[in-house]
């Protein structure tokens, strides 16, 4: 059996595949080595992850673990990888960046830039078999943009400061059971803010009929495309040569004014993705050791 998780800083994607190419999916809290440590991951697998995959150790032990994650940098996988080898000891562990997995799940062996529209993101340029160019993602206060994370910083500074309709903002604040107090202690004092304006972001999904909402979306898209994507390109004519994919929730939610964005740059869209797990298992099928 092979082991597949595909790990941002809110959720973890897991899925078991059996020798049979049966499979299983779970889903536990977000690991990303930057926020949590080794103790802290041991401890989502043991008390989220192992209770639901016990019951398959008949089938066999897991051969191999293929983790990408949020914050699986060089210098901070071996933090998951330790984790992972002590409850796993015997199976092989390899620990990517998120971002390998987008381009494996997305691409498969072809050439072009993949995505991640989450609670952050980021980018990278693709040749088919490994990345050779990103440009770095930064964080939601250096950089994340088309991030949920800096989306939902963006609507509620332009709530705050009324730079949207009154009646929006009262009604974000009684669906949110929040107070101005409440936000800047969530976002300045408290853990995970990433998380926490992530999560407020959904109320543009909801509003996307009035106007400063949709083009607070909109000029948010533009920014990722903008800061981000036109810098892959060596000429005006790749632009239409490679795909462009996108995982994350953000980028499948608000799915018709991503492509709108890139129509207006051009840009040739390729497939749209919640997550890149069903992309990775025929990508990792090949590591399947069969039942003898």
């Amino acid at each position: 059996m092979i082991l597949i998780a595909d790990s941002g800083s809110t959720k973890t994607h897991w899925c078991l595949m059996t020798a049979s190419r049966h499979s299983e999916d779970y889903f536990t809290d977000g690991i990303n080595p930057f926020f949590v440590s080794s103790e802290d991951i041991r401890s989502i697998l043991s008390d989220q992850l192992l209770p639901h995959i016990g019951k398959w150790m008949w089938a066999g032990t897991v051969s191999h673990i293929f983790f990408y994650g949020a914050g699986c940098t060089k210098e901070k996988s071996p933090i998951v990888a330790e984790a992972l080898k002590t409850l796993f000891p015997k199976a092989i562990v390899s620990v990517e960046s998120d971002m390998s997995g987008a381009a494996r799940g997305l691409l498969q062996s072809q050439e072009g830039i993949a995505c991640i529209l989450g609670t952050g993101s980021n980018s990278a340029l693709y040749d088919g078999k490994d990345i050779v160019r990103q440009v770095p993602a930064l964080g939601f206060i250096l950089g994340d943009e088309g991030s949920g994370a800096v989306l939902g910083k963006r609507l509620v500074g332009d709530l705050l400061k009324n730079q949207l309709s009154d009646h929006l903002k009262a009604e974000f604040l009684e669906q949110y059971h929040l107070t101005q107090a409440d936000i800047i202690e969530r976002v300045y004092r408290q853990p995970m803010p990433n998380r926490f304006l992530a999560s407020l972001s959904r109320f543009c999904a909801d509003h996307l009929d009035d106007q400063g909402i949709y083009q607070l979306v909109y000029d948010h898209f533009r920014q990722f495309v903008v800061r981000n994507l036109l810098q892959y390109y060596v000429s005006d004519e790749q632009k239409q040569q490679m795909p462009v994919g996108f995982v994350g929730s953000v980028a499948y939610y608000y799915r018709p004014i991503l492509t709108e964005v890139l129509q207006e740059y051009n840009l040739l869209l390729g497939d749209i993705e919640q997550d890149p797990i069903e992309g990775l298992k025929r990508y990792h099928l090949s590591d399947l050791i069969p039942t003898l």
